[in-house]
């Protein structure tokens, strides 16, 4: 379990804010537990690099600056393939080439997660990587997924949980992180972090 920074404490029952515009990551989070039952939603508007932990620390903060005691998460996905990393993808060409460059092989699905609260003087960082194994997809294969989910706005152009046993041979790992959000861990820190006073 990670420690916050020394600081001042959080008081049980501080407020959450998610800093994501993502459905899945709030859909995810919602069905945690009762700790994350109200919490709020915010867009973060930073400018993304290639590293998750970092682009998770910039949504935290943006929205942590506007809510000084709350909780705030900030979290970002990407794939990574050997030394390549693969964000979204840029049109439905672009999408067809990520997916025929994961078939057959195996990527990691890599989640940066910030928490962080200014009042609290808490920052708190973490990544979690999920190991996926591809089916090896025809383009036959790769055009029939792409027609029935909509890859433009997910990391490696798919969705484990819409038709994912299509493509996917098995993962390793957490499943959750994989549709967005280590939510095991991040509840494990969120809950600890709360109960501190």
């Amino acid at each position: 379990m990670p420690d916050p920074q020394a600081g001042a404490r959080p008081a049980p029952g501080r407020p959450i804010v998610l800093a994501s515009a993502s459905p899945r990551r709030s859909a995810l989070l919602r069905e945690a537990g009762p700790a994350f039952a109200s919490m709020r939603i915010m867009t973060p508007h930073v400018e993304e690099g290639s590293d998750p932990l970092e682009n998770a620390r910039l949504k935290a903060e943006a929205c942590a600056g506007m809510n000084p005691q709350a909780i705030v998460i900030g979290a970002d996905t990407v794939i990574r393939l050997g030394n390549e990393t693969i964000g979204k993808p840029a049109g439905l060409e672009d999408a067809k080439r990520i997916l025929a460059k994961l078939s057959g092989r195996t990527h990691d699905v890599v989640t940066g997660v910030c928490v962080r609260c200014l009042e609290a003087d808490i920052l708190v960082r973490f990544e979690e990587a999920t190991h996926v194994t591809f089916r090896t997809l025809t383009p036959e294969a790769i055009d029939g997924y792409i027609g029935k989910v909509n890859v433009l706005d997910k990391a490696g152009a798919y969705a484990i949980q819409e038709h994912g046993d299509e493509i996917i041979e098995k993962i390793d790992g957490s499943l959750t992180n994989v549709i967005g959000l280590p939510v095991e861990r991040l509840k494990e820190t969120v809950e600890y972090l709360l109960k501190l006073s």
